[in-house]
């Protein structure tokens, strides 16, 4: 909070227990109009404390007026519509957060919101299955910058990826990159249409070759021994679901072949294909500014026993029962539309027995909250989660689930289509190479994550006022420049005479950087993190206003000077601020 903000508030409780002294004064609403003709600030208070003290608001508002405290900050106070105060600072006051952000800078904005409490936010966990597409940059991009708001309020935050390295999609990997293989050694096993089919998989073939030669083939008999033959465009014209359901047969047979076939061999070419694969998604988010304090590996919780365990525990407490020699949980009994199977009938435990699993060994850590960051895609998943987590006698708010919905990437007015089993993507490495990094990352926190996005490529690699990430870039580089022409010291800037500055722009330049500490804790209380680019475009718009309608450097008026530079300084400080939490740069020069 402000000082300017809380001197305000104190005023206001002074009044309030004036005028109504046996009325407990909670939090004392004040906020920024959005319309500057209503002043500095405007509260509600007297709205909010009317029925309590059973008084009309209007009159109330009235009573408060009058026993307001002077203050020097304060010129005016007028009443609106059917009770709020609107206050008007002294021109002096409306400069004070100039000096504020520039006596400090790493401090401003900063907010005890979150007192310390311990928040894991567990974000991208795509399955190591290949490249991460433009759809997981969304998620990487909200997650990293969200991470980033909580612990600027305050926060104690740990930043975790989930490793899926347990199951079928991993095995389908596994498999596909050993058919390539055997491709390359001419052991022409026809590939399914349900493989992983990117070049990237033809890569890893080729690097098996190189590290094992010869090893790992096998006779083209021997691997399709006892399979079901993949169907035909006919048999497929006929009857689709059949012919999926032996398209996935015929793949959990061949998978089971080369477990048997390769033995320990299969156990080192998936461990390869794990690592090639997680080692490329690491480099991938560390260039893209993304890191995280923990990855957590799914294929742990089996290896310790915390799947049966949970699963266990569940059957101990009567939530489970047995159906088609199938193991249930209830979870229609905790709101969810239907109860979830935890363990097959073939005794193999579902995703959803180790998804328990991995989210009571993160309460059992001791956060006071967890933030699942899912695609949207995963809504309903929700749902089956929160009921696990009540029926193992958590408390199923400690989680929360920020949804990200889906990317749209147009390239010359063009959707282009993505599929990673069909390898046909855009990659979040071509699309940094493409737009940079800082493009991305702000046009992907542009909207609430929970609406779908379209991302313009031709409007994030354009140099003008319509790329939002330029504009507000432009903005603190023209700040340097000016800086430069000055040539002063910038140690001279906090002693500047800001009564000096008060025009309009200026003025609406100051009230934009004094509501960037209530727009943090916003932010944060909302998981919002598009909140910040919001507020960056209008500040970089209240700037460009203001450098636009008069020098900064005025001949033969250094007073004047050092004040319009110290205003200057102070915006470029809290966009870079603004910038550095959503894993922007902020560049000197464009």
């Amino acid at each position: 909070m402000s000082d300017l903000k809380a001197q305000l508030e104190s005023l206001l409780r002074q009044a309030a227990a004036s005028v109504v002294p046996d009325v407990a004064i909670g939090e004392i609403p004040l906020e920024r109009p959005r319309q500057p003709e209503h002043g500095d600030f405007a509260s509600s208070l007297a709205l909010q404390l009317a029925k309590q003290a059973g008084r009309n608001p209007r009159q109330l508002a009235q009573a408060l007026q009058a026993a307001m405290p002077p203050s020097a900050l304060v010129t005016a106070i007028e009443i609106a519509g059917p009770g709020f105060l609107n206050f008007r600072l002294d021109p002096s006051a409306r400069f004070a957060v100039v000096a504020e952000v520039l006596a400090h800078p790493e401090q401003f904005g900063r907010s005890t919101l979150g007192a310390g409490q311990r928040i894991q936010v567990e974000f991208v966990s795509s399955n190591p299955t290949g490249p991460l597409h433009v759809g997981h940059g969304r998620g990487a991009a909200f997650g990293a910058s969200l991470s980033n708001l909580l612990a600027f309020a305050g926060y104690d935050v740990q930043r975790e990826y989930y490793v899926n390295d347990a199951g079928r999609q991993m095995d389908i990997l596994a498999l596909s990159t050993w058919l390539r293989y055997l491709n390359l050694h001419a052991v022409n096993v026809p590939f399914p249409p349900n493989g992983y089919q990117g070049d990237y998989v033809i890569g890893m073939a080729e690097g098996l070759r190189e590290r094992h030669g010869n090893a790992l083939v096998r006779d083209l008999d021997e691997v399709l021994r006892d399979t079901p033959g993949l169907p035909n465009d006919a048999e497929r014209a006929v009857d689709a679901a059949a012919t999926d359901a032996r398209t996935e047969q015929h793949m959990d047979m061949l998978i089971a072949r080369a477990k048997s076939l390769l033995g320990e061999g299969w156990k080192q070419l998936h461990r390869e294909v794990l690592t090639e694969q997680l080692a490329d998604t690491r480099s991938d988010l560390a260039q893209f500014g993304v890191e995280f304090d923990q990855w957590f590996s799914e294929q742990s919780l089996y290896d310790s026993g915390r799947v049966a365990d949970v699963v266990q525990r569940l059957q101990a407490t009567g939530h489970l029962y047995q159906k088609d020699g199938a193991l249930w949980f209830r979870s229609s009994d905790f709101g969810d539309e239907k109860d979830r199977v935890v363990q097959r009938e073939n005794g193999i435990y579902t995703y959803f027995a180790s998804d328990i699993a991995y989210h009571d060994e993160k309460l059992g850590r001791g956060f006071d909250r967890v933030l699942d960051v899912w695609g949207a895609d995963h809504h309903g998943y929700i749902p089956r989660v929160k009921a696990a987590l009540t029926a193992l006698g958590h408390d199923p708010e400690r989680l929360e689930v920020p949804l990200v919905q889906f990317v749209s990437l147009f390239r010359a007015g063009e959707k282009v289509q993505m599929s990673t089993r069909k390898g046909q993507f855009v990659t979040l490495r071509e699309l940094r190479e493409e737009t940079g990094v800082d493009a991305a990352r702000f046009f992907y926190v542009l909207r609430k994550s929970d609406q779908a996005l379209d991302f313009d490529l031709s409007l994030a690699t354009s140099e003008s006022n319509d790329n939002p990430v330029y504009y507000v870039q432009y903005a603190g580089a023209r700040v340097h420049s000016v800086l430069e022409r000055w040539g002063g010291r910038l140690s001279d800037l906090p002693e500047a005479a800001l009564g000096r500055l008060g025009s309009d722009v200026e003025v609406a330049l100051a009230q934009s950087l004094a509501g960037f500490p209530d727009m943090i804790a916003q932010a944060a209380t909302d998981r919002a993190p598009h909140s910040i680019a919001f507020y960056l475009r209008s500040l970089a718009a209240a700037f460009h206003s203001c450098y636009n309608a008069a020098p900064f450097i005025v001949a033969d008026d250094e007073e004047l000077t050092l004040a319009r530079l110290a205003l200057a300084q102070a915006t470029r400080l809290v966009l870079h601020r603004g910038l550095t939490l959503l894993g922007v740069s902020a560049p000197d020069r464009m």
